[in-house]
C-alpha cells in the first residue's frame, strides 16, 4: 500500500519500465549494455522500509531487500528467500520454508549475518513498534497483531508468527484471505536483521547506503538528495544468474526541463526516456523517432483530487474573506456541488497536457479501484460496479466506469447537479463564486498546465462567476509541506489536491478500505481525523459507506460474492465524488532501449514495481512500436496461460 504523488516525475519513472516479460535471447542484446540510467523524481525520507511505506522509499528497497516471495514476468508469485510455501486446510496458517546459505550484506559487500526465519518476526516486531505506515495492511490479518498495537497486550509472542526453526516461519492468519500471499511482497512483511536494528539505533534506516542491510539483488552505492542514485550489482546474491544490469543510475529530474529527456536520450546518457506531447521540440522527436515511439499498457496506481472538505488551515489560500472560507466549506461538504465539479471536470484536456491528444485516453481512470483488477462471474470489476452505479441516479447513465474512456465529463449533467446544489446552498446562506485553492509545484511544467486545464474545464462549463478554481503556484518544499508531509490533518492547507494510490495485495478492498472513516488512510486528505470528526464523517454519509466495507470484509469464502460486496462500495464512493479519479501511471509515450517484457510483473507489492531492474534486460538498438506490439501481443498469450497453470498449481500448497 503507497501513497502516490501525481507529478511528471512519476509518469516519466514509473511508466517507463511498466509491464515488461520475457523474450529470448536475440543478436541485439549480444552486445547490450549492462548500465541502466534515467532519472528519479522524489528523494526518500527513510530507508525504514518497515516503517516508511512511500513510493520514494519502496522503489529502492524493491531492488535491494527480497522477502519470502516475488514475482515472475507473468504476475505469478514465485519463490524468493521461501523456497517453498504451504497453507493448512482452514486457509489460518502459512508456513514458508526458507531457502539456506542467503546472507545480509553491508553498502560495501561484507557479509554480516545469515537470513533467517527470526529476521521476519524481527521485522514484523518492528513494523508494529514502529507504528508503520503499512500497517493497516496486515494489522487485522495476523492473529494477535491488532492487539499487540493497540496494547491491548504487551506481549508480542501472542502475535500469530512464529519460528518453527532457524529455516521455518509462519504466520497465523484471523480469517481466511486468498490473497494474503500478495501481501508478503509489501515492504511491511520483508525481513530485518535484529543485531544490525538494535546497533544501528536511531540511524536504522537513515537515508544513506550504511542505513540498511542487503540481500537483494543490488547494494545501494550512492544517495545524494535532489541529485543521485546508484546501483551495484550484489556479486554474492543468491539468484544473480537473473540480474543483467549491473549498474544502475538515476539523476534527480524536477519537471521543469521536459526536453532534457529525449535530449540525453539521443545523446546516448539515458536507456529510455518519457515523450511529452506538449513540449516545443515534438515535432522533430516525433520525425526522428515516429516508428520507435511506444505507450506501455495502464498500471494499478490510481490518481485523483481529493476535496479538503473539512479544512482547518488557509496559510496558503487565494480567499480574501471569511465569508469566502464559510462558502467554500459548505459547497465542498454538498454532495451535489462535488458531482458538478466531477461532471465538469474534462479529463481528456487534463490528460492531453502530458500525454498529448493521440495519448490523452490511455491513462484516463474513471474509478478508483481499476476496471479490470479482478474480475467476478466473467466480468470485471469496473463492469459490476457501474452496474450498482446507476441505482444512485440517472445522472450515472452513460457513465462507464473503465479506463481508456473520458466517460464521467458532460457539461449538462454538471450544470444540472450545479444548479440543485446553488439553491441548496444559498438557502444556507452560501455566497458564490466559490473559490477552491488548488495548489501546485511552479517548477513542474506538466503539473502547472494540467492545473490550468483543470481551471479551464470548471470555470467554463459552470461559469466563473459560480466556480472559481484558484491555481496557487509554490515550491516544492511548499507544495509538499501543505499535502504529503502534513503531520496532521488540520495541517492539509488546499481545498483541492491531487494524490494517487497504488495497492499492496490483489484484492478492491486494497483501494477502498483507504476511504474507510475509521482507519483510511486517505482520510486526512480530507483534514478529517480518523476514528473522530464524527459530525463530518455523518453529512458525507461515511458511516453508510462503512457499512458496505464491512459487509465486503465479512465475505471470506466466496470469492464472487466478495468482489459483488466491493462493488457496491466503489459504486458509493464514485456517486459521492468525494474523490475525483483522473488517470493511471502507465500509458505514456517513451522511447527506450529496454528489452519489452523482459522482467517481474505485478499490479501489488514492491517486486514488480517499474523501478525493479532484476530481470530487466537491455538492448543496443531502439525498440520499434512494431517489435513492442508483437511482444506485448507474445506477452498477453502467455500470460493468460501462465496465470490459468498458477491457479491450478495453487491447489499443491494446501495441506
Amino acid at each position: 500500500m503507497k501513497l502516490k504523488k501525481w507529478m511528471v516525475t512519476a509518469g516519466v519513472a514509473l511508466s517507463t519500465t511498466v509491464l515488461l516479460a520475457a523474450c529470448g535471447k536475440t543478436d541485439k542484446e549480444a552486445d547490450a549494455p549492462k548500465t541502466f540510467s534515467y532519472v528519479y523524481g522524489v528523494d526518500p525520507s527513510s530507508l525504514d522500509y518497515s516503517i516508511a511505506t512511500r513510493t520514494s522509499t519502496t522503489d529502492i528497497i524493491g531492488n535491494v531487500v527480497d522477502g519470502l516471495l516475488e514475482n515472475d514476468e507473468y504476475g505469478n508469485l514465485i519463490p524468493s528467500l521461501a523456497e517453498d510455501w504451504s497453507v493448512s486446510q482452514d486457509g489460518l496458517t502459512y508456513t514458508y520454508k526458507l531457502r539456506k546459505g542467503v546472507k545480509w550484506y553491508t553498502s560495501e559487500g561484507e557479509e554480516y549475518a545469515e537470513v533467517t526465519a527470526h529476521d521476519f518476526v524481527t521485522g514484523l516486531k518492528h513494523v508494529a513498534d514502529g507504528k508503520s505506515d503499512g500497517i493497516t495492511l496486515i494489522q487485522n490479518s495476523i492473529k494477535g497483531l491488532n492487539e499487540y498495537v493497540t496494547g491491548e497486550t504487551n506481549d508480542f509472542s501472542t502475535v500469530g508468527v512464529k519460528v518453527l526453526d532457524d529455516y521455518t516461519v509462519q504466520y497465523t492468519l484471523n480469517a481466511p484471505e486468498s490473497f494474503w500471499n500478495s501481501k508478503v511482497t509489501s515492504a511491511t512483511m520483508l525481513p530485518v536483521n535484529e543485531e544490525f536494528l538494535k546497533a544501528s539505533g536511531k540511524n536504522y534506516g537513515a537515508v544513506s547506503p550504511s542505513g540498511i542491510l542487503y540481500n537483494g539483488p543490488y547494494i545501494l552505492k550512492t544517495l545524494t538528495s535532489k541529485s543521485l542514485i546508484e546501483y551495484e550489482k550484489n556479486p554474492n546474491y543468491w539468484d544473480k544468474e537473473k540480474v543483467k544490469i549491473e549498474k544502475v543510475k538515476l539523476t534527480y529530474y524536477d519537471g521543469s526541463d521536459q526536453e532534457s529527456l529525449i535530449r540525453s536520450f539521443s545523446s546516448g546518457v539515458y536507456t529510455t526516456a518519457r515523450i511529452f506531447p506538449s513540449s516545443s521540440n515534438f515535432a522533430s522527436t516525433l520525425e526522428q523517432y515516429g516508428d520507435k515511439i511506444t505507450y506501455s499498457p495502464q498500471d494499478s496506481t490510481s490518481y485523483y483530487f481529493t476535496f479538503n472538505v473539512n479544512r482547518q488551515s488557509y496559510n496558503k489560500t487565494a480567499k480574501t474573506s471569511e465569508e469566502q472560507k464559510t462558502s467554500t466549506k459548505e459547497a465542498m461538504l454538498n454532495k451535489d456541488f462535488r458531482q458538478a465539479i466531477n461532471f465538469a471536470f474534462n479529463r481528456h484536456s487534463y490528460a492531453a497536457q502530458l500525454n498529448g491528444e493521440d495519448g490523452a485516453d490511455k491513462i484516463i481512470r474513471n474509478s478508483l479501484v481499476p476496471d479490470n483488477f479482478v474480475q467476478s462471474g466473467g466480468k470485471n470489476f469496473g463492469d459490476i460496479a457501474q452496474a450498482e452505479l446507476v441505482n444512485y441516479g440517472d445522472q450515472w447513465k452513460g457513465v462507464e466506469l473503465v479506463d481508456g474512456k473520458d466517460t464521467i465529463y458532460n457539461p449538462d449533467k454538471a450544470k444540472a447537479a450545479f444548479e440543485k446544489a446553488k439553491k441548496e446552498l444559498e438557502e444556507k446562506g452560501v455566497n458564490f463564486p466559490i473559490h477552491l485553492d488548488v495548489p501546485v509545484q511552479q517548477t513542474d511544467t506538466i503539473a502547472v498546465q494540467q492545473s490550468n486545464s483543470f481551471k479551464q474545464s470548471i470555470e467554463s462549463t459552470l461559469g466563473s462567476e459560480n466556480v472559481v478554481i484558484d491555481v496557487l503556484q509554490m515550491t516544492d518544499n511548499e507544495k509538499e509541506t501543505i499535502t504529503s508531509q502534513a503531520r496532521v490533518p488540520s495541517q492539509k492547507d488546499y481545498d483541492l489536491n491531487s494524490t494517487g494510490w497504488a495497492p499492496s495485495y490483489q484484492d478492491p478492498a486494497s483501494y477502498l478500505n483507504i476511504m474507510d472513516p475509521k482507519t483510511g488512510s486517505a482520510m486526512k486528505h480530507f483534514g478529517i481525523t480518523k476514528g473522530k470528526d464524527k459530525e463530518v464523517v455523518a453529512q458525507l454519509g461515511l458511516d453508510e459507506y462503512k457499512k458496505l466495507l464491512d459487509d465486503a470484509v465479512s465475505e471470506t469464502n466466496d470469492l464472487d460474492k466478495r468482489y459483488e460486496k466491493y462493488a457496491k462500495a466503489q459504486a458509493w464512493l464514485t456517486d459521492s465524488s468525494l474523490l475525483l479519479p483522473t488517470a493511471s501511471s502507465g500509458g505514456s509515450p517513451v522511447v527506450s532501449n529496454i528489452v519489452p517484457f523482459s522482467k517481474p510483473y505485478s499490479q501489488v507489492g514492491i517486486k514488480g514495481d517499474p523501478y525493479i531492474f532484476k530481470g530487466m534486460k537491455l538492448q543496443k538498438e531502439i525498440v520499434t512500436a512494431k517489435e513492442y506490439q508483437a511482444a506485448l501481443e507474445k506477452w498477453q498469450k502467455e500470460k493468460l496461460e501462465s496465470n490459468t497453470k498458477y491457479q491450478k498449481e495453487l491447489e499443491n500448497h494446501v495441506q
